[in-house]
């Protein structure tokens, strides 16, 4: 895709929901199990809304769509989201 950015490129729609530098916190990919920040991830940023895919098995990891005043985030390709402790 044309689109395909690194998972950087969502830190400013990611901020609006978290209120913390989200690129720093580390994400576990429910399908492969690799770990990596989210400023590592891959990122496709469209008008329907941001997918971030995991790097190493190009699973879904994250989709955000910001719509009517409203977020949607699907989180249910990451098994856990790492935050650090002084975030």
């Amino acid at each position: 895709m044309e689109n395909r950015l690194d998972g950087n490129a969502a830190a400013g729609l990611l901020e609006e929901i978290f209120s913390f530098e989200v690129t720093t916190s580390v994400v576990t990919c429910s399908g492969c199990g690799q770990r990596n920040p989210v400023g590592a991830l891959t990122a496709y940023i469209h008008g329907m809304g941001t997918i971030v895919r995991c790097p190493g098995c190009d699973a879904v990891l994250l989709r955000v769509a910001k719509t009517e005043g409203r977020y949607w985030l699907d989180m249910r390709g990451a098994l856990v989201l790492q935050i650090p402790g002084d975030a």
